[in-house]
């Protein structure tokens, strides 16, 4: 018969279920065989409700407040301590600010259990494992207080900045020598950047001054056994410096020193799965809770961004004025309106102003790529009746009609349901004539192939992203992010087709939309070389403005200042619940939300998004979405109201599909 243990024979662990109404610990005695082994942090089996289990063993003690008898733990699954105090904890702050559920918090931090990882040595110092170079950290001098900035991380001082890169700058090579210092002196760097272009430029800055052993890269492309082995050398103290996409915010990086989160505004930073945590709120509470210096950086920034260094919760890191003019490319913007376009020459044919047509020429001819940047991918993407220019659409679904193959002569076809009309009539006048409102990347290519014949076109987007551009004259026709660097950068940049970005339906659609021009804008060379950026928009528009002047934090001011008049994020915090009508109005019968929180709704979910799960429709009706609107009062009280309204639904076996986003990046 197995024997609690001597000293602190109750482990109080967290199941690891993902239902609410268990999210909480629950007291297991472990043997005396597993005293040594079955720590905090530790993974663990455990018999609940008739069925094997995992669970996170959060402390041990020596009673349990549980009057009843105690199973034993069946067994330690490992003695690693994979979830540390301080990560605990966060996810302790985050389960509370996202109304989740800590156990989807702990899966998204923490890789699956690889055994064969375990034998992987991780005992070599990190000093040991390559020669490190003596880095430069001369980059940080042309930004305003930079080298002030500097000194006050490498002192260990708190220090937290909101970077703008200056256009043209190397981040990554910035980033790499700051990290390498901080390395070579004991101390933890972690960079958390939104994809894997990213990850791939900050690991090959690195590997300029340390070895390839010395930078631990987290992917969701690694294989499980790669990313578990990766994970213990961070925990065991090996990885000092550690790169990854959005769980790395999580990676338990010791004696941390600083911590980077790179374009924080990128929708690949917010974890899709429940309760769909933004990487920046990971790296923000750890600032906060662990003392740790913190950098949020881009091109633009974002309005949270902005709202933390109006706060004074942040300070800003931006180039001069001087050092802007002289970096940036020459910019200016090119009218896009109906009548202006059909009077340009040029625009008949590839609905091209002669602006944009002269600078690309100009580009051509010093021998460097001209970029173009278009909204879409396909071929027509949008069409719109040819006389009175109302949207066409499906007569049978309402979805947006276009063309999706390279035929002009196909008919056209809706983009939600796939039917084709060959019969379209306007609704509102009766024509039967339709033409293009939106082009994708097919058809720009082919249009700028007609107007620029001698040269070649290659196109950038979706699966199809090309890695780099020589610097020889050629057309290059990319999405936004896909856009490719090219050796000694574009001669010009042209921003087609800006307003599909700008009236998108979305919250962030203008900040979107000049985070990306700025990112395309970064790829040309600087108006000293002859760089020339146009923007087919009109030039009236603030955020044009901004762009012009290379201005993101006044731009991200101004957007705080619209968000603060209209009450959205970050100004305030809003929560969205989407669910069948019946469960909706049982939800919100039930919860007990903070003083002065608004409802909104309920409101049709927004196109193109759909509730998981199935119910009966006739019922309980269709999924209908709620808002709550709250005040910044604290950082987690509409989210720990909302989470006690998802636990006491739960325990009254409420199971109608049911999703709580707190803060999410699209409103609706």
């Amino acid at each position: 018969m197995s024997q609690p243990a001597a000293r602190f024979p109750v482990a109080r662990v967290l199941p690891l279920l993902g239902l609410p109404q268990l999210d909480r610990p629950f007291d297991y005695l472990v043997t005396e065989g597993e005293s040594d082994a079955a720590q905090p942090g530790v993974r663990v089996r455990i018999r609940f409700a008739g069925r094997l289990v995992d669970a996170i063993v959060l402390e041990r003690t020596a009673a349990s407040a549980h009057e009843g008898s105690l199973r034993f733990i069946e067994r330690v699954i490992s003695p690693e301590q994979v979830a540390p105090e301080q990560l605990r904890s966060l996810i302790d702050a985050l389960a509370q600010r996202y109304a989740g559920v800590r156990s989807d918090i702990y899966r998204a931090a923490i890789p699956a259990r690889h055994a064969k990882a375990e034998e992987t040595d991780t005992s070599t110092p990190w000093a040991q494992l390559g020669e490190v170079a003596e880095p430069d950290l001369s980059a940080w001098s042309s930004y305003e207080f930079g080298e002030s900035f500097v000194d006050a991380v490498l002192e260990g001082k708190m220090a937290r900045a909101a970077w703008q890169v200056a256009p043209g700058d190397d981040w990554a090579g910035a980033l790499a020598a700051l990290g390498v210092k901080l390395a070579r002196d004991g101390g933890g760097v972690l960079i958390v950047v939104p994809d894997q272009r990213d990850v791939d430029s900050c690991e090959r800055a690195l590997r300029e001054l340390v070895s390839a052993k010395q930078v631990t890269t987290l992917t969701a492309s690694q294989g499980p056994q790669a990313r578990y082995s990766r994970y213990l050398s961070i925990l065991h103290g090996q990885g000092r410096i550690v790169v990854g996409t959005r769980s790395a915010a999580f990676a338990p990086v010791r004696d941390l020193r600083l911590m980077v989160l790179m374009h924080d505004g990128d929708a690949n930073l917010v974890d899709p799965r429940a309760p769909y945590v933004h990487a920046r709120e990971v790296l923000t509470t750890r600032s906060a809770m662990e003392r740790v210096p913190l950098v949020l950086g881009g091109w633009a920034r974002t309005a949270e961004a902005q709202l933390f260094v109006e706060s004074g919760w942040m300070h800003e890191l931006v180039a001069p004025r001087p050092v802007l003019r002289q970096l940036s490319p020459y910019i200016h913007a090119a009218g896009d309106s109906d009548i202006a376009l059909e009077r340009d020459p040029r625009a008949r044919h590839a609905r091209l102003p002669s602006e944009a047509f002269m600078a690309a020429r100009r580009a051509l001819k010093r021998g460097t790529p001209v970029l173009f940047q278009v909204p879409r991918t396909g071929y027509i993407q949008s069409l719109a009746c040819g006389q009175c220019r109302t949207p066409a659409r499906c007569r049978w679904c309402n979805g947006p009609l276009g063309l999706p193959s390279g035929e002009e002569a196909a008919a056209p076809t809706c983009r939600w349901c796939g039917r084709m009309d060959p019969a379209h009539v306007c609704p509102a006048c009766g024509s039967r004539r339709v033409r293009a409102t939106v082009l994708g990347t097919e058809r720009t290519a082919e249009e700028l192939g007609r107007a620029f014949a001698q040269f070649r076109v290659r196109t950038s987007w979706g699966d199809k992203v090309l890695d780099a551009v020589p610097g020889e004259p050629a057309i290059i026709v990319a999405t936004p992010g896909a856009e490719p660097p090219a050796e000694g950068g574009y001669g010009a940049a042209i921003l087609l087709d800006v307003w599909a970005l700008l009236q998108r339906p979305d919250l962030r659609a203008t900040e979107d939309t000049f985070a990306k021009w700025l990112q395309a804008a970064t790829l040309v060379q600087p108006h000293s070389a002859g760089g020339e950026v146009v923007v087919v928009a009109d030039p009236a528009l603030p955020v044009v403005q901004h762009l012009i002047r290379w201005d993101a934090a006044g731009h991200a001011a101004l957007e705080l200042a619209h968000r603060r008049d209209a009450r959205f994020p970050p100004a305030v915090h809003i929560a969205v619940v989407d669910a069948p009508r019946h469960a909706l109005e049982d939800f919100f019968a039930h919860v007990e939300l903070p003083e002065h929180a608004e409802v909104l709704g309920p409101v049709d979910l927004p196109a193109g998004v759909t509730l998981p799960g199935e119910w009966d429709v006739p019922r309980y009706g269709e999924a209908q979405r709620m808002l709550v609107r709250s005040p910044l009062r604290g950082r987690t009280e509409l989210g720990r109201a909302l989470r006690a309204g998802a636990v006491h639904r739960a325990a009254r076996k409420q199971t109608l599909p049911l999703r709580i986003q707190v803060n999410p990046i699209d409103v609706g």
